[in-house]
């Protein structure tokens, strides 16, 4: 075994996380979600979404055979949606192609959507104890220090490097043939990558790895790995329809393409047009203005959105609900419930939190 594996493998059983609701077990199911929801997402955030997602949905079953909207309820707020609409597919498929049960083989995981070769792997670790490498931005950003790799860790021949890394880090197997702490190997590469080799001020002092740590030694910890060429972000905008009636708010759903896929969103509209016009052209509503509501930011991966927020009284409308079931009335407390973006949510708490109800003309 490497002495690189071995110093990490007894830093963890000391240092590491051994109590997080996802460790101890093998239930294939139940590490995968994991996996998937700690994708982008931070560790305090990811607790409470994962404990209420498995009381919902304790198997691959219950999980395929719930509807995609209960599904999107329960990661609503998590962001990224398409992570849960990969679940749900994938559940489905496990179901239809593997007899509900979730496959063993490192390939066959990566094949399933939603899942990459790093995400295969940590699954195959911590289900089956199998002796893969993990290559997550976490560990990218150890092996870019301790081995000085200069560049953009994302870049294509310092990919390649950092997998050559990653395989030939591997503990091995022992003197009689079996993996040698493969598990508690990959735990510390995450836990050291969240707890001690963090991307801003490393505890280098508590670092198991510091006496060969390039990047400590020349200096330049604050300087490894070298962030991702940055692009300035295009931006758009677009206004939010807050269509009240009888403290109701409309909703409809989104399209599956797009962004917010398959969410229950408030109606979009340009900002160039007119919410009277367009309430009656597309709805057949009249309406009236609430009280104003200050425009914000919401940042995408790929680009930033100016959402202007309109709180509109229906004053008349001629159906409450499509015969196709993409729109609806629903109760503010109902919509925090179901499968909204986050922007969404945010309008509602901030409306329903304030009197904003009277229309406008009432309220000077």
């Amino acid at each position: 075994m490497s002495s690189f594996a071995t110093k990490l493998i007894r830093w963890q059983k000391d240092h590491g996380r051994h109590h997080l609701p996802w460790q101890n077990t093998r239930d294939p199911y139940a590490i995968w979600l994991s996996e998937i929801m700690l994708q982008q997402t931070q560790v305090s955030t990811v607790i409470p979404y994962y404990l209420r997602f498995l009381q919902c949905f304790p198997n691959i079953g219950s999980l395929a055979a719930a509807s995609l909207d209960d599904v999107l309820a329960q990661w609503s707020g998590l962001g990224y949606y398409s992570r849960g609409r990969n679940l749900h597919r994938t559940a489905r498929l496990i179901i239809a192609d593997h007899g509900g049960v979730f496959p063993r083989n490192v390939e066959v995981i990566r094949q399933l959507p939603g899942i990459g070769r790093s995400t295969a792997a940590a699954i195959a670790v911590f289900a089956h104890g199998q002796q893969c490498a993990i290559l997550d931005g976490n560990v990218k950003r150890i092996f870019a220090r301790y081995f000085g790799i200069d560049g953009y860790t994302g870049e294509k021949k310092n990919e390649i490097l950092l997998w050559q890394k990653a395989e030939e880090l591997l503990p091995g197997k022992d003197g009689n043939g079996t993996e040698a702490g493969i598990e508690a190997y990959t735990q510390a590469l995450m836990d050291l990558g969240a707890t001690i080799c963090t991307r801003g001020k490393p505890k280098c002092s508590s670092c198991p790895l510091l006496q060969d740590c390039i990047a400590f030694r020349d200096n330049r910890t604050d300087k490894l790995p070298v962030p991702r060429p940055r692009k300035p972000l295009p931006e758009r905008e677009t206004a939010l329809l807050m269509l009240m009636k009888q403290e109701r708010v409309f909703l409809e759903k989104r399209p599956a393409a797009g962004i917010w896929g398959n969410l229950w969103c408030l109606p979009e509209m340009p900002v160039s047009e007119s919410a009277d016009e367009h309430c009656m052209r597309r709805f057949g509503m009249k309406v009236a203005p609430l009280a104003r509501m200050l425009p914000f930011d919401h940042t995408f991966t790929h680009f930033r959105l100016r959402i202007h927020p309109q709180p509109l009284q229906v004053v008349s409308c001629p159906s409450a609900v499509t015969p196709d079931g993409s729109k609806s009335w629903i109760t503010f407390d109902d919509a925090l419930k179901a499968a909204i973006p986050s922007p969404v949510r945010k309008l509602l708490m901030q409306y329903a939190c304030h009197d904003h109800y009277a229309p406008v003309e009432k309220q000077l």
